[in-house]
């Protein structure tokens, strides 16, 4: 015998082989109609119960949660000297964003030197050029969450298509002539 027919001796083994496993298989008998009734009902009433007490305790976990949306979650680094400029200023466009069901801006905030006294100028702009601030004036040198209502940006009117998020150290609110803030996770919030 040469290889060819080793092969084709096998194969044909195998393939025999293999089809009579299939013929042996026996059916199952299917349980009586009551009893697959009683399981299906059995389980529908263990698959409710079960998600209704995850959704209890996820309510029950997330009562305090709030929703935000992130405009920025890296960390911009303010790095103000006064010497040849007057004004230091991180930007975001916010690409006519609405805004206007969210309640607050929130963000993290710190100060490289700790002895710098420093406010920080947080500034709105819509669509119709309308422009709003609010000064920040304890920046402190560890990691710090600031959270502005919204309502304190008096002259916006209009929170519908927002322009532009920018941070400010201005020269008369800054102690030292240079020194480095840092923002992070620049989110609102509802």
């Amino acid at each position: 015998m040469d290889k060819k027919e080793i092969y084709e001796h096998l194969a044909n083994i195998y393939l025999d082989a293999s089809s009579k496993s299939t013929k042996k298989k026996r059916k199952s008998k299917p349980y009586p109609k009551p009893i697959r009734n009683l399981i299906l009902v059995g389980l529908l009433l263990v698959l409710g119960l079960g998600s209704g007490i995850a959704y209890s305790n996820l309510n029950y976990r997330n009562h305090d949660a709030q929703i935000a949306l992130f405009l920025f979650q890296d960390t911009a680094k303010l790095n103000f000297n006064f010497d040849p400029a007057k004004k230091e200023t991180f930007s975001l466009e916010l690409k006519q964003l609405n805004l206007s069901k969210y309640k607050a801006l929130s963000f993290s905030a710190r100060k490289a030197n700790p002895k710098d006294t420093i406010a920080l100028k947080v500034e709105f702009i819509n669509r119709f050029n309308e422009k709003a601030e609010v000064y920040l004036k304890d920046i402190s040198g560890k990691w710090t969450n600031h959270q502005i209502n919204l309502r304190r940006f008096a002259k916006i009117n209009d929170w519908d298509q927002m322009k532009v998020l920018s941070f400010s150290i201005e020269e008369w609110n800054a102690k030292e002539k240079s020194g480095i803030v840092y923002i992070d996770n620049i989110k609102v919030v509802k």
